[in-house]
């Protein structure tokens, strides 16, 4: 195993910024020291002058090759997590799918299936949990003891993954007795049923009236529900994808009582908008997603969210699907539309452009998409921190380089950019996936099979 130096940088975790040299050896971080305090010798030295050292990102929220809507999302295991190194993410968490009628065991074994010698960095899975019963309430503490520690739930898509408030409360129940995290995707789904059938009876089928039919209030409703049931069970709750103020608000009137209750916002939320759905022809098809978007003055909201800590993570939620013969689907109907977004490679630039913006500091930039999803998901210090002992997760960022974000760029598998043309400042150098080099210096080294499935402990704000 080669060893490794990474010199003159400055190493940012979400509670320190420090000059310093790091020295890694098989595949983990083995000392810190300050710049030529230490007479290190390495196989490989790796020259980080005037840039950041920062852990690699933990996008704890992606779908790689989901089935939704008859077909699937474009990015395969090792496409996706090809562009997640590239764009400086080393560890990603998936969700296996349990297909209605069977079990939790066999929707995780499909998925190891398809992430199996697959992978370009890390990986673990959460489980969707479709069908709430005894016998999948029973299988979810074997999930924990597989190191599958997170299982999420949806109010919305009825028929598909729909959970009454019943099976909610009992799988809430659940997961208090086994320590395992409820995910709550949030959003009354019979209500928006009906206002989508409204909707398409009064001819309204473009993409921007998806997201009229869901609505904030909707969205709020169903995160209130979610945290009263949370309450009854004693049961922690963490909300995906948060779209909306009102949204923000039912989380943090939550955590003011001190209740577990987390929040999760993503890319799309903060810098995207109804006039995205808006855009003309068909053209607004490409940014249809669920949660979906909201107009522009909600995204104060969230980023008031994540400063305040009412909002601990950005994940992607990606599920890409190409504009032809995907998106092109809901032409004449936006019901039909596959719901989701491109954006892995993204997230660590945009938030990097949020910290160049003023909306967060360099610390809270790594915190948000580094340390608390290691942390929520069980997977701390060994991801999400630069420190000995910590896996060898490693990013060299440069903070002064400027970049066009492009369809014809980018390296997901997917036919558009959903934030085509916008140019942001900073840029991934170099990847480092437990000491093994992904990236250097712009190009591609890595290679699929390096991944492992990395089994997770539970939420460590529980502990």
């Amino acid at each position: 195993m080669t060893r490794t130096l990474i010199t003159g940088g400055l190493v940012i975790t979400a509670t320190d910024e420090t000059h310093a040299d790091v020295l890694i050896e098989h595949g983990r971080v083995v000392a810190m020291a300050t710049p030529g305090t230490q007479a290190w010798t390495a196989d490989r030295v790796i020259d980080a002058s005037q840039q950041y050292v920062i852990p690699g990102g933990v996008d704890a929220h992606t779908h790689m090759e989901l089935p939704f809507g008859g077909t699937f999302a474009s990015d395969s295991f090792e496409t996706g997590t090809r562009a997640a190194a590239w764009g400086g993410t080393t560890t990603i968490i998936d969700f296996a799918v349990q297909p209605k009628g069977s079990s939790l065991a066999a929707g995780l074994d499909a998925w190891h299936a398809k992430a199996d010698g697959q992978c370009a960095v890390d990986y673990g899975f959460h489980m969707i949990v479709s069908d709430v019963n005894e016998s999948t309430l029973r299988e979810m503490g074997r999930l924990v003891e597989q190191g599958v520690s997170s299982v999420k739930l949806f109010m919305a898509y009825p028929g598909v993954f729909y959970s009454d408030d019943g099976q909610i409360l009992r799988a809430m129940q659940r997961a208090g007795e086994t320590g395992g995290l409820i995910m709550m995707h949030a959003e009354n789904g019979i209500a928006i049923d009906v206002l989508v059938e409204q909707a398409l009876a009064r001819g309204e089928t473009d993409p921007r009236h998806h997201g009229e039919v869901r609505k904030v209030l909707l969205e709020a409703e169903a995160t209130h529900r979610a945290i009263q049931l949370a309450r009854v069970a004693g049961a922690p709750l963490y909300v995906v994808h948060v779209s909306a103020e009102e949204a923000v608000a039912e989380l943090a009137a939550a955590r003011d009582k001190g209740l577990p209750v987390f929040g999760e916002t993503c890319p799309q939320y903060l810098f995207l908008s109804t006039d995205n759905l808006a855009e003309p022809g068909f053209e607004g098809a490409k940014y249809v997603c669920s949660t979906p978007l909201r107009p522009r003055e909600h995204q104060a909201a969230l980023w008031r969210g994540l400063r305040t800590n009412d909002l601990q993570v950005v994940s992607t939620d990606h599920c890409p699907f190409c504009f032809s013969g995907q998106k092109e689907l809901g032409r004449g109907d936006f019901s039909k539309i596959p719901n989701g977004l491109p954006g892995v490679e993204n997230r660590m630039d945009l938030l990097h452009q949020a910290v160049v913006d003023g909306h967060i500091g360099r610390r809270r930039w790594i915190e948000i998409a580094c340390a608390t999803p290691a942390r929520m998901f069980g997977l701390y210090p060994q991801k999400g921190t630069i420190a000995p002992g910590s896996d060898a997760d490693i990013v060299i960022y440069d903070p002064h380089a400027q970049q066009t974000i492009s369809a014809a760029t980018h390296h997901m598998n997917v036919d558009y950019s959903a934030y085509e043309g916008r140019t942001v400042t900073g840029q991934v150098r170099t990847v480092l996936s437990r000491g093994e080099v992904v990236v250097e210096d712009r190009k591609y080294t890595g290679r699929a099979g390096h991944g492992c499935f990395t089994p997770r402990s539970t939420c460590q704000y529980l502990n």
